[in-house]
C-alpha cells in the first residue's frame, strides 16, 4: 500500500500543532484497523472542517507513512525526509517529521510488542515411514517420522507479505520420544505461568 501526500494536505486546516500531534499517534495507533470509530473520525472532522471521506483518506495515508517511517527506524531528518516527494508542502513535512522523531521509541516499542520476531509455525503435516533394508544375513526395518513444517518468515518489507516456506524433517522414534518430552515441560512451563 502506497501513502497517498495529497490526502495529508488537510493537515494544514488544523488550527494548531497540538492537532497534527494528536491525529498523528492516532492514526499510528489505529494502524492496522480497516475501519476507524465514529469517535475518531469526528474528534478529526471538528478539528479539520472537513468531510468524512477525506479524514479517513487522511488517517489511512498517515497511518501508511508512519508505519514505514517506523520500519526502516531511523531518527535522522535526513533519512526520513527521502521518504517525502520533493514537490511535498515544507512545512508539514517539517512538522511530520518532527512528530516522527518525537515518537520514534514509543511507536518502535509498540509496533515490537505487537509482532513476534520469530518465524512463526502456519501449518504443519506428518507421516510414519519404514525404511526397509536387507541383505543375506538380517532383514531391517526402522520407521521414521517425516513433520513437515509450514513457517512463515519475518517481515523484511512494511508493504508485503513474508513468505512462507517449507521445512522437513526425519525423526527416528528415539529423537521424537525427546522432542515430545520436550515439548511437555515447555507446556507444562507455559501452563504454570498461565496460572499465576
Amino acid at each position: 500500500m502506497q501513502c497517498e501526500f495529497s490526502d495529508l494536505n488537510v493537515l494544514l486546516k488544523a488550527s494548531s500543532k497540538d492537532d497534527v500531534i494528536q491525529i498523528c499517534r492516532e492514526a499510528f495507533l489505529y494502524r492496522n484497523k480497516p475501519v476507524l470509530s465514529d469517535n475518531v473520525l469526528n474528534m478529526a472532522i471538528d478539528k479539520l472542517g472537513s468531510d468524512r471521506s477525506t479524514v479517513a483518506k487522511l488517517y489511512k495515508s498517515l497511518s501508511v507513512l508512519l508505519k514505514m517511517s517506523v520500519f526502516h527506524g531511523s531518527s535522522d531528518p535526513k533519512f526520513l525526509l527521502q521518504l517525502y516527494p520533493s514537490d511535498f508542502q515544507k512545512n508539514l513535512k517539517e512538522l511530520l517529521i518532527k512528530i516522527t522523531i518525537d515518537n520514534m521509541s514509543s511507536w518502535k516499542s509498540i509496533a515490537s510488542a505487537s509482532q513476534v520476531s520469530l518465524p512463526n509455525l502456519v501449518d504443519f503435516d506428518w507421516r510414519v515411514d519404514v525404511k526397509t533394508s536387507s541383505d543375506s544375513i538380517a532383514r531391517m526395518s526402522v520407521p521414521t517420522c517425516i513433520l513437515n513444517m509450514q513457517v512463515q518468515e519475518t517481515a523484511t518489507d512494511v508493504n508485503s507479505m513474508p513468505d512462507v516456506n517449507g521445512v522437513q524433517v526425519e525423526l527416528s522414534k528415539e529423537t521424537l520420544d525427546t522432542m515430545l518430552d520436550g515439548l511437555s515441560k515447555i507446556r507444562d512451563q507455559l501452563n504454570s505461568v498461565a496460572n499465576r
